[in-house]
């Protein structure tokens, strides 16, 4: 639990990267706006666009009275 939160980073670059669409983020903390999931124990980050693309596609399985 005292471990440091490692970031993904771009190849030359300490800027979080979409694990999507490999858009850098501006700062090296991710926006706010962004998603971050923890995969097979990794951190990964998604910028807006692909996290709004992933929260609808779940949304649309979904029956309408569940959203």
């Amino acid at each position: 639990m005292d471990e440091e939160t490692r970031h993904p980073t771009g190849p030359d670059t300490e800027h979080p990267v979409c694990a999507r669409c490999g858009v850098t983020a501006a700062g090296d903390t991710p926006p706010a706006t962004w998603a971050c999931s923890v995969e097979d124990g990794r951190r990964q980050y998604f910028c807006e666009d692909c996290a709004r693309t992933g929260i609808r596609a779940i949304e649309s399985r979904l029956d309408s009275d569940r959203w």
